[in-house]
């Protein structure tokens, strides 16, 4: 058997002494690269596939969620970066590094990441697979019988759809696809050594599953690769010439792209959008997986052709997978549907014990809602939206629309609205990453139906999460209902992210909502709003302003604090407001899932600011921003994140809480988070984390804990 090191993903030198000069450099900078820190969230999903109370197919998942990570930061983050390097654009990175060296370093780091994730999968998950009853087998390990069945498979079904594409003197160079499995093939004329080789690129199909099953004599699953498949049988499209290898590999291109579409939408802009979705495709290569030990003349020639270097080139183990997340046919396969964590059943909302038992509407006027996914169902919102669509009394539905479901019921009642006569006004972001085409679609149909339609707001991306319905009661009074929130319309991940949002018929947020929804839909610039911060025209200011406040206090002799929920800190005016708090004496706790720019705990700048990250079950989406504001708490929930991208670059809103009851119910969030010691990870000054251990507590897994709240808990609840 191999030894481990012989596994690694093939190292590539780079001189020590530039790395010791860089090391230092990073850490001397009271920032933390983005993208560095970014890696470090890809190695916290990375531990969740090894924590062996997980089944096997609940750890490929995490696995699996790792890959498609990096194949999304490859295309877009790193993209980013070779913008500014293929276009001679100057870049410093929060750590002070020019482009040049933070593309060794960056790469660097996603070679050591590739390096643990494949020996991972090899040596700690491959070798419990036959135990679950299941194997990942190859054509040559497999019985003669069931051999002859794979090979009718590939006559039958897969041959028809391969596509042989030569490169040669009287070829052009193919256009791959972007993270597609694709074969290399170098091949000569037989007898004629003097003869250049040629080079035919085949892509595996990615329509077809990912691997053929055949239940084996023992009784276990064997999943065959496709490309396995593919190799096995790849002499019948190559007749009749010299195979000299057959090399497999995969590439991630530049999709980082940006909308440059005028101020007052011009009809050319969907068609622009679709020309910017097809440059993703066939974008500059960033990256290039390929199996151990390929052909060095194929090599040659494709980092010419994609102007590549070998920090670009990852070479994978043999044994492993180019495409671990593949792996998703095995994990949702119908024969372990038993043996993988269930979904737990939502309970009913604090607010709305009621539920199921009493109108919606009728509740809403009397108080409202705080809910709080996936602990508590989506379904309230979605059967107001459905009521609303036959509701009689019902005159218009506004909404905003980040992402939705395949077959979205969300959609479905929007298209039942109009076809019911009501106004309905959408704002579709077409622009949401990897989602542009389905929004694309879907905002097509809606507008067909009758829909008004607006596709986005000119440069910016609407983040924002909002919908208002206007009803005439039977007293003829006008009722306004809204909904705001953290999470998408999106009922399939309400089930998968944790998520915030507020149902009221509370007249100060209808206003609001009402007020943003014309600057959004139209032409209005309000002077202020009651309870509403929103980018990208002051959110900055105001969250800046707050903390600054927090600081005057603290200089005062006052209560403060700060508890602060998102997914990503990386704005440097916020950072250093928070820093600035620091030294004022107020204590800082921030939870932040991903990405963190701040450097916490440094003497004389971050002392009294701890950093954790909840990394678990559940995909932590909520932002809850707390401010103590001397004993009378200011709550705001809602979409942005502290990033330039949400300040200055997207729609986005937060709204303050008003309900003393809804409050200490977000409060109650943060207070858990923070108590969390079995998701929990904890950031070091360096920028590292490491795992928050019990020690001699009790376990606290929020994702159990959150089903079990009750309103005596919440009822005492302090922060500070």
């Amino acid at each position: 058997m191999e030894q481990e090191g012989d596994e690694s993903i093939t190292e590539v030198p780079v001189r020590e002494g530039s790395i010791a000069a860089w090391q230092q450099q990073i850490e001397a900078s009271n920032y933390v690269s983005r993208d560095l820190s970014w890696i470090q969230f890809n190695y916290r999903v990375l531990d969740q596939s090894r924590k062996t109370e997980r089944s096997i197919f609940d750890r490929l998942k995490f696995l699996a969620i790792t890959a498609s990570n990096l194949d999304e930061f490859c295309t877009i983050r790193l993209g980013s970066l070779y913008n500014y390097l293929d276009y001679g654009k100057e870049r410093f990175d929060y750590s002070g590094l020019r482009e040049a060296p933070f593309r060794m370093l960056l790469l660097q780091e996603i070679r050591r990441f590739l390096t643990d994730q494949h020996q991972y999968y090899l040596h700690s998950l491959v070798p419990h697979f036959e135990g679950q009853g299941f194997r990942i087998t190859s054509c040559k390990m497999l019985e003669p019988e069931d051999r002859q069945r794979v090979d009718q498979y590939f006559h039958k079904t897969i041959y028809p759809m391969l596509t042989p594409m030569v490169f040669d003197s009287y070829h052009t160079f193919p256009v791959l696809m972007n993270n597609r499995l694709l074969f290399g093939v170098v091949t000569r004329v037989p007898g004629d050594q003097q003869a250049q080789p040629k080079v035919s690129f085949v892509q595996v199909p990615s329509n077809l599953p990912r691997f053929y099953e055949i239940l084996s004599w023992d009784g276990l699953i064997s999943f065959v690769p496709l490309e396995d498949i593919v190799r096995h049988n790849i002499q019948h499209l190559f007749r009749n010439v010299d195979i000299q290898s057959v090399n497999l590999f995969r590439i991630n291109r530049n999709g980082d792209f940006t909308l440059d579409e005028s101020e007052d939408i011009e009809s050319n802009f969907l068609d622009e959008l679709k020309r910017k979705l097809k440059t993703r495709r066939s974008g500059r290569v960033v990256r290039m997986d390929i199996e151990e030990n390929p052909d060095p003349w194929l090599m040659r020639l494709l980092k010419i052709q994609w102007d590549l270097d070998d920090q670009n080139v990852f070479q994978v183990p043999h044994g492993s997978l180019l495409e671990l997340n593949g792996l998703n046919q095995i994990i949702g396969h119908k024969e372990f549907k038993d043996k993988k964590a269930p979904l737990r059943n939502p309970i009913k909302p604090l607010s709305f014990p009621e539920y199921g038992t009493r109108d919606l509407m009728d509740v809403l006027k009397e108080r409202d809602i705080l809910l709080h996914h996936p602990y508590n169902s989506m379904d309230p919102v979605l059967e107001l939206l459905e009521k609303a669509a036959d509701d009689p009394y019902v005159l218009s539905i506004k909404i905003t629309i980040y992402r939705v479901a395949k077959e979205s019921r969300v959609t479905a009642a929007l298209l039942k609205a109009a076809e019911n006569g009501k106004h309905v006004s959408v704002l579709f972001e077409v622009k949401a990453r990897f989602d542009e085409e389905n929004n694309l679609r879907e905002a097509q149909r809606l507008q067909k139906a009758g829909c008004f339609v607006i596709y986005g707001v000119s440069s910016l991306k609407t983040h924002t999460k909002l919908l208002l319905i206007v009803r005439k009661e039977e007293d003829d009074r006008v009722v306004r209902y809204v909904h705001l929130s953290s999470g998408n319309y999106n009922e399939a991940t309400a089930r998968l992210y944790t998520d915030i949002s507020l149902l009221s018929t509370n007249e100060a947020y209808a206003h609001d909502v009402s007020e943003f929804f014309n600057v959004i839909t139209g032409h209005s610039l309000p002077t202020t709003y009651q309870n509403l911060i929103t980018s990208p025209r002051d959110m900055r200011n105001q969250l800046v302003g707050l903390v600054r406040q927090e600081a005057i206090h603290a200089r005062q002799g006052k209560p403060s604090g700060i508890v602060v929920k998102f997914n990503s800190l990386q704005d440097k005016d916020f950072i250093d407001a928070l820093y600035e708090a620091s030294k004022s004496g107020v204590s800082i706790k921030l939870i932040v899932r991903g990405m963190c720019c701040l450097r916490p705990g440094r003497k004389g700048l971050s002392e009294n600011i701890e950093v954790i990250s909840i990394v678990g079950e559940y995909l932590e989406h909520s932002r809850i921003y707390y401010f103590h504001n001397a004993g009378n708490p200011k709550v705001y929930i809602g979409s942005a994140d502290a990033m330039v991208r949400s300040f200055d670059r997207r729609v986005e809103s937060l709204f303050r809480l008003e309900s003393e009851m809804l409050k200490k119910q977000a409060m109650n969030i943060l207070r858990y988070n923070l108590r969390d010691n079995v998701n929990a990870y904890r950031m070091k000054e360096d920028g590292s984390y490491e795992s928050k251990e019990a020690g001699q507590d009790p376990p606290f897994n929020i994702h159990k804990e959150f089903y079990n709240v009750t309103r005596e808990i919440i009822s005492d609840v302090a922060l500070f």
